[in-house]
């Protein structure tokens, strides 16, 4: 079976207002990894990976630097990534806020939907 690209799109502006505040070398990290996301079958945990107990919540991680990024998102359909919010990691930890957010916005959608 052919491997068909995966579609990204974006629920409310929570990520577009995170993207929009980082720099021109953190957003072409972050459309780098968007690439291998839309394009690669399987794509290693260093870029995407299932979060534990959260109901097909996952994260998409990028790294510039000595800095860590975090995009929630979950998969609709098969073939659609859909990207919630994003933060700049500065602890081991997911702050939990950041996963209730992400929750939040992914029951929105699916009830808008």
């Amino acid at each position: 079976m052919e491997f068909v690209e995966r579609k990204i799109i974006f629920h409310g502006s929570h990520f577009v207002d995170f993207y929009l505040e980082q720099t021109t070398k953190v957003q072409e990290k972050i459309e780098f990894v968007f690439h291998i996301i839309k394009r690669v079958e399987r794509v290693s945990k260093k870029f995407l990976s299932p979060m534990e107990n959260t109901d097909g919540l996952f994260e998409i991680r990028v790294e510039y630097g000595s800095n860590i990024y975090r995009i929630f998102c979950c998969f609709d359909e098969g073939r659609i990534v859909v990207l919630f919010n994003a933060f700049q990691k500065k602890t081991q930890k997911t702050p939990q806020k950041e996963i209730e957010k992400a929750l939040r916005l992914k029951r929105e959608y699916f009830e808008l939907k």
